[in-house]
């Protein structure tokens, strides 16, 4: 019989993590097949292929205005609680999506899918963040995003091939059980936190007054659009500049997710050492590799090289939810969300702005001179972060007399 004093054996860490980067696996799945999946979906719904692009849009649009004001709304919530809210939002939505009926609904339903995203990632951040030491904070992060990272290599293909083999509705039903997936793991594996009643929501809002949490937000939205600039029209590039075969597309796209995933596993360690230069030094990594993009498409083993090169340089992402960690003050749930509204926002800058590159005739290849130059936009501001942060640590002259 089980002594009276007998406390409850905590569920290993290893355990909570896995539960969060599942909910990583169902975004990224959904995130990054959608564009593999918009040939089918637009035959479907009966529209070309442009007016699909939109339904990729509503969803970068949900994502920048749901992670700000669901990471509000949800502050006086338990954390676990609000995990299981947001992954159970996101499995209807992406289940409502499967059903679609019509364009608009789709357009809809997209848009409703997104809203959930980025208050997930940034609250799953949290949650694992404060299970480990602090100097450990970007490793554990960085697990969670592994799910993300594992999805462009696993999920992707698999959302794909359902859609071809069985209809483009069974991508996004797969979406969905992968979510209630991640309901059942958080409600079993995450820490019971009591929710929070007096936290003041508009507490949150504090973040939006501190500058270094704006210039860490302007790293994600400018730099990562870098890797998005290339990762849009690989596939085009391909077929265009490398003549190599549709079979081999997914193949390279599956190298840029190992390239992602190899990436969160390296980095954090050294960024819980040296934060901010690690940043610096993946975005000058990011730059030099973006800027040999035009010169490795001509051949299929340099330009997998080079994709590889590039989806590493994507670990910055749990290098800033770490440093977001560090500036937001008491506004942690907003400031974790906005990284992946600014996430999204490069997910969009850098697109438009390759796409006004190869239109203007500059070719396939532009994309990686648009992206490098992105990349050092980023390292520019990270630059002004870091010579911010230490003029404020300069302590202010005794006054005389």
């Amino acid at each position: 019989m089980q002594s009276p004093a007998a406390a409850p054996r905590a569920t290993p860490v290893a355990l909570v993590h896995f539960a969060l980067a599942m909910g990583g696996f169902a975004i990224g799945t959904t995130e990054f097949a959608t564009m593999s999946l918009l040939p089918y979906f637009a035959d479907g719904l009966h529209i070309d292929a442009p007016t699909a692009g939109h339904v990729i849009s509503a969803y970068a649009l949900g994502v920048v205005i749901g992670a700000p004001l669901l990471a509000v709304m949800g502050a006086r919530m338990s954390r676990r609680v609000l995990l299981i809210v947001l992954m159970g939002m996101f499995a209807l939505f992406n289940g409502l999506s499967a059903l679609a009926p019509s364009y608009e609904w789709m357009l809809v339903f997209r848009f409703l899918s997104g809203l959930p995203h980025g208050a997930y990632f940034g609250i799953a951040a949290l949650v694992a963040a404060s299970l480990v030491p602090v100097n450990q904070r970007s490793q554990a992060v960085g697990r969670v995003l592994l799910g993300l990272t594992i999805a462009t290599v696993i999920g992707v293909p698999l959302a794909n091939w359902l859609g071809q083999a069985v209809g483009w509705r069974w991508g996004f039903g797969v979406v969905a059980v992968l979510s209630l997936l991640t309901v059942a793991l958080v409600w079993a594996f995450a820490p019971r936190d009591a929710a929070d009643r007096t936290v003041n929501p508009l507490r949150e809002l504090a973040a939006l007054a501190n500058g270094q949490v704006w210039l860490t937000l302007g790293i994600s939205a400018i730099g990562f659009g870098g890797m998005f600039c290339v990762y849009t029209y690989v596939a085009s590039t391909m077929l265009e500049v490398t003549h190599a075969s549709a079979g081999m597309i997914p193949v390279v796209l599956a190298i840029f997710g190992m390239g992602m995933t190899a990436g969160n596993l390296i980095v954090p360690r050294f960024a819980d050492r040296a934060l901010m230069p690690t940043a610096a030094i993946l975005l000058t990594s990011s730059a030099a590799m973006l800027a040999l993009y035009p010169f490795t498409a001509g051949n299929i083993w340099s330009l997998s090289l080079n994709v590889f090169a590039i989806g590493f340089a994507g670990s910055l992402g749990p290098v800033l939810q770490t440093r977001l960690m560090d500036v937001a003050g008491e506004a942690q749930a907003l400031a974790a969300a906005l990284n992946h509204s600014a996430f999204n926002t490069a997910n969009a800058l850098g697109p438009w702005l390759g796409g006004m590159a190869i239109a203007a005739g500059y070719g396939w290849t532009s994309t990686g001179w648009v992206g490098a130059l992105l990349a050092l936009g980023g390292l520019a501001i990270c630059g002004v972060a870091i010579w911010a942060e230490k003029r404020d640590r300069v302590p202010a002259p005794a006054a005389c007399c």
